[in-house]
């Protein structure tokens, strides 16, 4: 999509517009498979399933955003010889779109899957705040004897 007329009459918008064209971009396969769950209120959990995987062959960064999570196994089967070979080993990119304010807190691989922790963690400034609004009281008046004699 072209945002080109928008852009020109919609003043610091450009962030939105960023993101709607690249969301053309983010198409995430089948593969590898992956759950996202929503803990509570604020908390995620993405799942991805990595059987064969190592640490070390996976990789998980955010910028803009946006959560990337590349994996590239090292094939070991050199001297094997396959009858059927049914769990994938290849390279992979998974993107994810993170809503402002969403951070990675923690990710851990174990038997196959790995676990990462999202939280939504608003800063103070950015949260709602109650206004008081007081009584105003009403200036005094000059009485008009005060106001003859000056």
């Amino acid at each position: 999509m072209d945002f080109t007329p928008y852009r020109r009459s919609l003043i610091g918008f450009d962030h939105v517009f960023d993101m709607l064209e690249n969301a053309s971009t983010f198409h995430n396969d089948a593969y590898p498979p992956y759950d996202v769950e929503q803990e509570g209120e604020d908390t995620y959990r993405i799942r991805i399933a990595l059987a064969g995987y190592t640490a070390a062959d996976v990789d998980a960064t955010t910028r803009e955003n946006v959560l990337v999570v590349t994996g590239k196994n090292r094939d070991k089967s050199e001297n094997r010889t396959f009858l059927h070979r049914g769990i994938a080993t290849g390279p992979f990119e998974l993107r994810f779109q993170l809503a402002d304010h969403v951070e990675v807190t923690t990710a851990n691989l174990a038997n196959g899957v790995l676990d990462i922790e999202l939280k939504r963690e608003v800063p103070e400034a950015a949260k709602p705040r109650k206004i008081a609004i007081g009584e105003a009281q009403e200036p005094k008046r000059l009485t008009r004897a005060k106001t003859e004699a000056a």
